[in-house]
């Protein structure tokens, strides 16, 4: 058995399928999973279900955090191997989902969302909970294409996010990328079918600090990144680029000036700078001390932004150590109320 074989089956006629050793691994982590996709409720859709507060997105850019559907089409398929990721990246291995072995949109959604309100359900029987949030919960509004995995893998992203469009009560989808395919973003530009807002992961100024963070598996990863930075500087949606700050790695005043070349060359239209997280697999490969604090995060926006005078900083969240900065010259509003 090889390696891959462990984790999927490859077999001429079957679907991809994350193996059941896998998904029990999945499924004790709270992951809904089907085939080769998966969802999750993140810590704050639950912390929502009892007003208890709401993720960075909604304070940044007003998406509802109880009616936010997290997943992923591509849950155990990832091009990188990310010294932060606290996703279980120690199990993906293949980097191949051909077109003829996935499934078609609908079915993934339409499961994903039956696994999705299984585990809703269990949070019917608490107390603290509001009832109404949780009714809402079961249709989403906002889909986050992210999860665990790389998205742009699956062959038939652009039917995926034409998809979500059509249902009802979508309002918005972000789709998260680490900038391994270009060509389906460049698809996905093609056939109409560019979701709400496009972040690029965006860890490192060169080449030597892109391979030490990411780990790719690409030989030539640091030129597919900078072909799907290019791609961001002029597309038709809404764009950002997220840096995750890790003391250490990519954390200091020596490579200001050359992240803020690499951000000017992008030209999103918003710039997440956030603190590493010492969480979940990624504290079996950092430390607790590389995680930096709201104050630090602070510090690095604001010397960033003397060095990119189109950018301001325009908004924080002090729980989740992040500071947003906004494109003066590429303007667009900040809240995003639906397709309508």
């Amino acid at each position: 058995m090889s390696c891959s074989d462990e984790y999927y089956s490859h077999s001429t006629g079957d679907l991809i399928q994350i193996t059941p050793a896998i998904k029990e691994k999945l499924r004790k982590a709270k992951y809904g999973v089907y085939n080769h996709s998966a969802v999750e409720l993140c810590h704050w859709t639950k912390k929502s279900f009892a007003n208890e507060g709401s993720c960075y997105k909604h304070k940044f850019y007003g998406i509802s955090t109880h009616q936010c559907m997290e997943m992923t089409p591509a849950a155990m398929n990832c091009e990188n191997r990310c010294v932060y990721c606290w996703r279980p990246a120690e199990f993906y291995d293949t980097l191949e989902m051909p077109e003829r072995l996935v499934d078609e949109p609908e079915v993934i959604v339409q499961n994903l969302m039956a696994e999705r309100k299984k585990l809703i359900n269990g949070f019917y029987g608490r107390s603290k909970n509001d009832k109404h949030k949780l009714d809402e919960s079961l249709l989403p509004a906002h889909y986050a294409i992210s999860l665990s995995g790389e998205p742009t893998m699956y062959p038939k992203l652009p039917q995926l996010v034409k998809y979500l469009k059509t249902l009802k009560a979508t309002k918005s989808i972000f789709l998260v990328t680490n900038g391994q395919e270009p060509d389906m973003l460049r698809k996905l530009a093609r056939e109409d079918a560019l979701p709400t807002q496009i972040y690029l992961s965006t860890n490192a100024s060169n080449k030597k600090m892109f391979l030490q963070v990411n780990r790719p598996r690409h030989k030539d990863a640091w030129e597919r990144w900078q072909d799907s930075l290019r791609f961001l500087s002029t597309v038709d949606t809404r764009t950002v680029l997220r840096m995750t700050m890790i003391r250490g790695h990519n954390y200091g005043a020596e490579n200001i000036e050359e992240f803020a070349r690499v951000m000017s060359e992008g030209n999103p239209h918003f710039i997440e700078i956030k603190s590493y997280m010492h969480v979940g697999m990624s504290a079996e490969r950092l430390e607790w001390g590389d995680m930096l604090s709201i104050d630090e995060v602070r510090s690095y926006s604001g010397m960033l932004c003397e060095k990119m005078p189109a950018f301001s900083v325009m908004d924080e969240s002090e729980v989740s150590r992040i500071v947003v900065l906004q494109n003066k010259k590429r303007f667009v509003d900040r809240w995003i109320k639906s397709y309508l």
